[in-house]
């Protein structure tokens, strides 16, 4: 992995406590804990969110761009993600509220990325006629599982439709129409995203799909949302133009799960939320488990985007306003234009990076398995997370690497300090004879 890669998922090591509750939950075991404070492996980590959640001392955070960022241009816009809506109350709120109260904080342009969500699902529809493949093919519209499959799966990488994200279609179209519209450079307007996720973070920063994202920054949910209240409490309904909306039913339903996929023309698909849900679902994808579908909708948080870490309301509590939303919302507001769909495939190849080679020498890396094998042998293989490797066999590969000790297992270290104190029993009664091996086992 390159060491430019950046990432969004962070750890503040003053509220670290050194728990190990985070190494349990990382689906890539990510994470050590090494002198009593966490590690996230640059190289592994996928920015999903896990740690953010699992963390009892708030000690995991997620690094975004601050609101001073848009000072900087002459001209924003604001990309509301989908499950934006769902935090506020349906009943007081509707959708057409939150956008004309963005609008009043100041951004010059609204651009749905539920709009570049209908994008995507034309697109992929058109992809899904023409595929000539192995099935089911996959959805790219999760960072997080796209960089999951990239480090951990790389026979499923065909399976991925190269389809550019809702987020980052939503900003090409935004500032293509903005500048456009109001004859202005492109290099004068900033496009802000509100994101749900971290993963949207490391997305802009380390594109996957793209050379440079349209993106010029992201604000989490929880910044946006206590702004938006106070502007959404002075609003009137008069001052409230539907004009501002371009995205239905099909696009706004994407914030939950089988959103995406419920749009899609075939009925043999399969949508899986949840991050260790995907990965069970992955491992049966390469066991060839799986039969009989030809779409998979994919997304790292329970429930969807709705169930984001950056986001403020109960899950099920905006799962209910997802489908409060749905009931008054037109399947279209409008047709899609040839101009939306220029420029929405993915602008370079998904390359597989193994994040689990010992060595880049064919030879020591053998060599170091056949070791990483051995110690593993002689562990307990309980994978109790107490050495700080959230596996016995993880263990195993940080000592074959030089970043851990076999005496870090409690185990072994106890086994170690019992030997050890046999012996000096033995000696200091003057019973220094037999095999070392012998007093071990006293």
């Amino acid at each position: 992995m390159s060491e430019s890669y950046s990432h969004s998922v962070l750890l503040d090591e003053k509220l670290c406590k050194g728990c190990t509750n985070c190494i349990k939950k990382c689906p890539m075991e990510a994470i050590r804990v090494q002198n009593g404070k966490a590690k996230i492996l640059n190289d592994r980590c996928i920015d999903c969110g896990e740690c953010i959640r699992t963390c009892p001392y708030k000690a995991k955070v997620a690094h975004t761009d601050s609101w001073d960022l848009l000072a900087e241009f002459k001209y924003t816009i604001a990309l509301p993600a989908p499950s934006l809506y769902m935090q506020f109350d349906a009943n007081l709120y509707t959708r057409k509220h939150i956008v004309a109260a963005l609008k009043a904080l100041g951004f010059d342009y609204i651009y749905e990325v539920a709009r570049g969500a209908e994008i995507v699902t034309h697109q992929s529809n058109a992809y899904l006629r023409a595929y000539r493949g192995e099935f089911p093919l996959i959805s790219s519209a999760c960072p997080a599982v796209v960089r999951l499959i990239q480090l951990r799966y790389p026979n499923l990488i065909p399976n991925l439709i190269p389809i550019k994200s809702p987020m980052e279609i939503a900003a090409q179209n935004a500032r293509r129409e903005f500048c456009a519209l109001n004859n202005v450079s492109p290099d004068e307007v900033g496009v802000f995203f509100l994101s749900p996720c971290a993963a949207k973070m490391t997305s802009t920063k380390a594109p996957l799909e793209v050379e440079r994202s349209n993106v010029d920054g992201v604000i989490p949910i929880k910044m946006v949302y206590f702004k938006l209240l106070k502007q959404l409490a002075k609003m009137r309904e008069d001052n409230v133009d539907e004009i501002l909306l371009q995205a239905g039913k099909y696009g706004v339903r994407w914030a939950s799960t089988g959103g995406e996929a419920l749009a899609i023309d075939t009925k043999k698909v399969l949508y899986v939320d949840g991050i260790q849900n995907v990965v069970k679902i992955l491992e049966d994808l390469e066991d060839d488990r799986i039969k009989d579908i030809d779409f998979i909708e994919t997304s790292a948080c329970i429930g969807g985007c709705i169930g984001g870490p950056l986001t403020v309301e109960n899950l099920y509590v905006a799962k209910n306003r997802n489908r409060q939303q749905m009931e008054d919302t037109p399947a279209f507001y409008r047709e899609i234009e040839a101009e939306e769909l220029r420029d929405t495939a993915w602008e370079k190849p998904l390359i597989h990076y193994d994040v689990s080679t010992l060595d880049p020498d064919m030879m020591k890396a053998m060599e170091k398995l056949r070791k990483m094998n051995e110690i593993y042998e002689r562990l307990p293989a309980l994978d109790c997370g107490a050495c700080g490797s959230p596996s016995c066999r993880a263990l195993a590969e940080d000592v074959v690497r030089g970043k851990a000790r076999m005496t870090d297992c409690i185990f072994i270290l106890r086994r170690k300090i019992k030997r050890l104190a046999n012996e000096m029993m033995m000696f200091d009664n003057g019973f220094t004879d037999g095999t070392e091996e012998e007093n071990e086992n006293q």
